[in-house]
């Protein structure tokens, strides 16, 4: 059986020491070559066709040109898979709607932090490599998903659950922005560090016209409101007399993920013979109207 390729790495980051610390943090993954560095966007654009990486790692904040505009440049004329490498901000967003797969913060602190940072980035890389690169163009932001022209009557017992990972902050900002507020209630899976959940909740709250939260524990689905999972919790979705609500809670990773899709879709189904009985209608028809979205 032949050798599988390694996945090739170049990092993009003005900081010398963290150059340094992603060769160290890379270099024992038999998965992964370190195949360059980019101390700005002006040299990796040289390097690029050059060294041809499968993922490139990419600072936001640079000196001469920031990588959310080297994004833009990039992404129509050499698309690439690439993770962003930052603190905690909200223009990470703005980076995945240029064209980011995913993101990962930078740890606070490196004595601590930096055997959980690694781990998380060996593993974002390897998911990564696995993503086609077409470069994703605007939807048409007329399309609108109405409940009632997909499935009928919003019942308050019903319940759309979503989980992504790789890639899923695009595809579930596209779904949710094209939603009007009678739709079921939502619960969201999206496999996000602690911190970002909130950020990603309230970015689409503004942007849609369905009420999007980072979910609380105790929280109640209903019609029109989106509730997405916090960071580093597993959220469940529980029976609760009459009404249906989330459980947010420390809990064991699953798949290596927490929050987990695994975990909020085996809730749902457990939750009540109402999910059970409609799984496979709303599944049908959901994916029915989501097709109509993305062609």
């Amino acid at each position: 059986m032949p050798e599988e390729r390694k996945v090739r790495v170049l990092a993009l980051d003005d900081s010398l020491l963290f150059r340094e610390l992603i060769t160290k943090g890379l270099k024992d993954d038999d998965r992964i070559e370190l195949v360059g560095f980019a101390s700005d966007p002006f040299v990796a654009k040289d390097k690029i066709p050059e060294l041809k990486p499968d993922v490139i790692t990419l600072d936001i904040e640079m000196p001469r040109m920031d990588g959310i505009n080297f994004l833009r440049r990039l992404m129509p004329q050499y698309p690439v898979r690439v993770i962003v490498v930052t603190s905690l901000n909200a223009s990470v967003f703005e980076a995945m709607d240029a064209g980011a797969l995913d993101f990962i913060a930078k740890p606070g602190n490196l004595n601590e932090d930096l055997t959980r940072f690694f781990e998380d980035l060996r593993d974002k890389i390897i998911a990564a490599s696995k993503v086609g690169i077409a470069y994703r163009r605007s939807r048409n932001a007329d399309i609108r998903l109405e409940a009632e022209g997909v499935w009928g009557a919003v019942d308050p017992r019903d319940i759309i659950a979503v989980g992504a990972s790789t890639g899923g902050t695009d595809a579930i900002t596209s779904i949710l922005t094209k939603f009007s507020t009678n739709m079921p209630g939502i619960v969201v899976a999206q496999h996000m560090p602690a911190r970002f959940t909130e950020l990603f909740a309230k970015r689409l709250d503004a942007m849609s016209n369905l009420y999007v939260k980072e979910a609380e524990d105790g929280d109640q689905i209903r019609p029109g409101r989106v509730l997405i999972a916090p960071g580093d919790l597993q959220m469940t979705v529980c029976r609760s007399g009459p009404d249906y609500r989330v459980r947010c809670e420390n809990g064991a990773k699953v798949s290596g993920h927490r929050p987990s899709v695994d975990v909020l879709f085996n809730s749902v189904a457990a939750a009540g013979s109402r999910f059970i009985k409609t799984a496979g209608f709303f599944t049908f028809r959901f994916f029915q109207g989501i097709r109509k979205l993305c062609v």
